[in-house]
């Protein structure tokens, strides 16, 4: 691909960009160029008194037209509304979550996340991890267990709260909101693709994926959708 695909200097950019490639790391990763880190100016980064990328993410998670959460390789990224129900079908290997907890396949504290991320329809994590015992003396390994349900697509982030001074300024790095993506684009949607298998699913994101990234190579197409 060589050096920066696009200009970002927006939310309303990313979502753009999203729709048009249907998949976006949020960092650097084996695809020079291909992230929200490496289109974006430095200079929007953490500046005082100017939104940037990351106080874009709640809003684009919002925007119903992307889905958002650790998705590639552990880290975040984006995934556009029209290629979730393939990438869902492919990461899940075909199984809703109770099919696959029958099928004995799931551990039990992801069980318990899932869960409760479910019953509420959308927990901030901090209340996540009261409901679960993740706090002080409780159960170990939040991070794990959340990590591994956004990577099979089972859980995402529905938005970010920022806590607020007594002046009303906010402040920190903002809380995630978790949620499941058949909450925030309905069941029958997520799961439209389910009548392929999960290896028909990969091969038609491999071609997409070629084709807005030709320069890539297919084993750093297939690393990064693994």
């Amino acid at each position: 691909m060589g050096g920066h695909m696009f200009q970002i200097r927006s939310a309303d950019d990313v979502i753009r960009l999203v729709e048009d490639v249907g998949f976006l790391p949020f960092f650097a990763n084996q695809i020079p160029g291909f992230s929200v880190e490496e289109c974006c100016p430095r200079e929007l980064w953490f500046a005082e008194g100017v939104d940037g990328p990351w106080e874009w993410k709640g809003p684009i998670a919002r925007s119903g037209q992307c889905v958002y959460g650790k998705f590639f390789g552990n880290k975040a990224g984006f995934i556009s509304r029209e290629w979730l129900p393939d990438f869902a079908n492919f990461r899940r290997d075909g199984y809703d979550f109770d099919a696959r907890y029958d099928d004995g396949l799931v551990f039990y504290k992801d069980k318990a996340v899932f869960d409760a991320v479910s019953e509420h329809v959308e927990l901030l994590s901090k209340d996540l991890k009261d409901l679960c015992n993740y706090r002080k003396g409780g159960n170990k390994g939040f991070d794990t267990v959340i990590t591994r349900l956004q990577m099979q697509t089972y859980i995402c982030i529905a938005d970010f709260v920022y806590m607020q001074d007594k002046f009303g300024k906010t402040y920190g790095w903002g809380v995630a909101k978790y949620s499941t993506p058949e909450a925030q684009f309905g069941y029958d949607y997520t799961t439209s693709a389910y009548h392929r298998t999960p290896e028909e699913s990969r091969t038609r994101i491999l071609a997409h994926l070629k084709t807005v990234l030709p320069e890539a190579g297919m084993e750093q197409l297939t690393k990064l959708i693994k």
